[in-house]
């Protein structure tokens, strides 16, 4: 039974992929949502990560993680598709994965994922030796997150209210209200979903019950202009991203507008700051090398202070590294949910958790068989 319309009001805390993705879902639904954020503009947090992947995580037994992953990228592609301009804002390029550590095999007999053992010509054209063990998905593809949440936030029925610093959260009769330190009430509806990465933590952890293990972690992208490439390392530049030791990305447009390459990210766990750093240009150069060692020692220059640029971000965590969807708390906390947890995921994760959500709130089909839903729930956390 659906929702009667005077209920059908949301506040999101986060204006990144997490809570745009919501806020979109609800809104396409006749949902009037206000989203709060605590910058001044758009991209402010991991979500303005320059460049990113969406591409599945494979296994030899098809795991949850595996499974999850190929539905949320199937669900990025159709929401680029619907609102992205193709090839500035993203592109259906496939990735070809470099199995360095020999983990990522295929389960037998699975046409229907979109996921092969790479052919002897895309190995070569990522510039790989012959041998080099590597997976093409077909399914996957670069896209700019900021373009995304941006295209997200516009729906109708969404309303961004920036630098809105959020301090406390708490329920008044049939309603959540949000709070600033000074006690002034920055919204107030029947539903609130907090989805604001590691920032959710603070803002939670008062609440009676409250158990999410959500942790930070940091990482650093390093990227530049293809046109202060040479000819010959343009030559060995990929047609396609490659990824398997973090992801190399090349003819994607910079936050200037040109076209760049991009390599990263690092993983720094338990780190709430995010400041750029020349180690981890330097880290982010053995990767390179790593993943794809022609092409790593020809652009090696190319990572000296005063010509890489660099972003860095915190993203938020959980230990089995399946998000935190859904409900909190539906007994203690009602009409609170959470949408948060999705690591370095969250590119191929948040359009499927926001629509997660708002089929929840809509008593909706699921766009996941229960079976898989159910490793997402953020009641997984409750405690007795």
């Amino acid at each position: 039974m659906s929702l009667p319309p005077d209920t059908r009001h949301a506040l999101v805390i986060g204006a990144g992929l997490s809570g745009s993705a919501v806020a979109h879902s609800l809104a396409v639904r006749g949902w009037s949502v206000t989203v709060l954020d605590q910058a001044s503009s758009l991209g402010a947090g991991a979500s303005g990560l320059p460049a990113g992947l969406a591409a599945p995580h494979v296994s030899p037994d098809d795991n949850v993680l595996s499974r999850i992953t190929r539905a949320g990228v199937q669900a990025t592609l159709q929401r680029a598709q619907a609102l992205l301009h193709n090839g500035t804002d993203w592109a259906l390029t496939g990735v070809l994965e470099h199995n360095l550590a020999g983990k990522r095999r295929l389960p037998p007999n699975s046409p229907e994922h979109h996921s092969t053992p790479a052919t002897a010509a895309q190995v070569a054209a990522a510039g790989l030796p012959p041998d080099s063990p590597a997976l093409w998905h077909a399914q996957a593809g670069w896209i700019r997150p900021r373009q995304l949440v941006a295209a997200q936030l516009q729906t109708p029925g969404v309303q961004v209210r920036w630098s809105q610093q959020v301090q406390s959260i708490e329920r008044r009769g049939d309603e959540w209200a949000v709070t600033d330190a000074q006690g002034q009430t920055l919204g107030q509806a029947p539903w609130l979903i907090v989805a604001s990465a590691f920032d959710s933590l603070a803002l939670l952890q008062p609440l009676p019950g409250f158990a999410v293990p959500l942790n930070p972690l940091r990482g650093q992208v390093s990227f530049g202009h293809r046109a202060d490439l040479n000819e010959a390392q343009r030559q060995l530049l990929p047609p396609f991203p490659v990824n398997g030791h973090g992801s190399f990305i090349s003819g994607v447009p910079t936050p200037e507008g040109l076209p760049g390459w991009f390599i990263g990210s690092t993983f720094e766990r338990n780190c709430q700051q995010a400041p750029v750093r020349e180690e981890d240009h330097a880290a982010n150069q053995v990767r390179l090398a790593t993943l794809l060692p022609a092409l790593g020692e020809a652009m090696a220059g190319q990572f000296e202070p005063g010509r890489v640029q660099g972003w860095a971000g915190v993203r938020c965590t959980l230990p089995n590294r399946l998000p935190a969807v859904g409900p909190i708390d539906r007994a203690r906390l009602p009409g609170l949910c959470l949408s948060t947890g999705m690591g370095a995921r969250g590119i191929s994760l948040a359009v499927l958790c926001g629509e997660l959500i708002a089929t929840q709130l809509n008593n909706e089909p699921h766009p996941l068989p229960a079976a898989l839903s159910k490793h997402l729930a953020a009641e997984r956390f409750v405690k007795a």
